[in-house]
């Protein structure tokens, strides 16, 4: 029993170092670059295929995304995803559904190989001028540095809702 451990936890760890071999090191190689690198993996016109595997190499193995969601009495709840279960959720939206999510603003604390990172976002179905957001909330990212590249962690959003703006110290200034 305590051979099989060993040699699952090896496979797990030569997996996890498969990953940053396949990461693009220019998305991965600054907090700006994963950042600017999520947004560019899911935005994008109506029936277009998704890179997935770029989005992949972006997270470690166990990483979870979880929005923050109501149900239909306005009860607040959460969904909490692997990349995959994300991947296999949205993939079908995303080939029938223009979508693109830009970062407007963030804000940001690093200790060692930690940062957390509050950005701020706008989703559209249009980036035409003059479109106004479908959608906008806080992705609140967890990042780790580990080897020679940054890795996600969580991604844990909440929308902005009816009765639930935007802070104003999470949005550009002036807004």
């Amino acid at each position: 029993m305590r051979k099989l451990i060993l040699i699952t936890a090896l496979l797990l760890s030569w997996q996890s170092a498969s990953h940053a071999q396949e990461a693009n090191p220019d998305d991965v190689s600054s907090v700006d670059a994963i950042l600017t690198a999520v947004y560019d993996v899911i935005s994008g016109p109506a029936g277009r295929e998704i890179d997935w595997e770029r989005f992949h190499s972006l997270f470690l193995p166990d990483t979870r995304l979880i929005p923050i969601v109501r149900d239909s009495t306005g009860a607040t709840s959460y969904i909490s995803w692997t990349p995959k279960e994300f991947m296999e959720r949205t993939s079908e939206a995303f080939l029938r559904d223009a979508f693109y999510e830009l970062e407007i603003d963030r804000s940001a604390q690093h200790y060692g190989n930690l940062v957390h990172a509050f950005s701020t976002y706008e989703s559209y179905r249009s980036l035409e001028e003059g479109t106004e957001p479908f959608a906008r909330g806080i992705n609140s990212f967890q990042l780790l540095y580990k080897g020679d590249r940054w890795w996600i962690m969580t991604i844990f959003w909440q929308p902005e809702w009816p009765g639930l703006p935007i802070p104003a110290e999470y949005l550009p200034a002036g807004e």
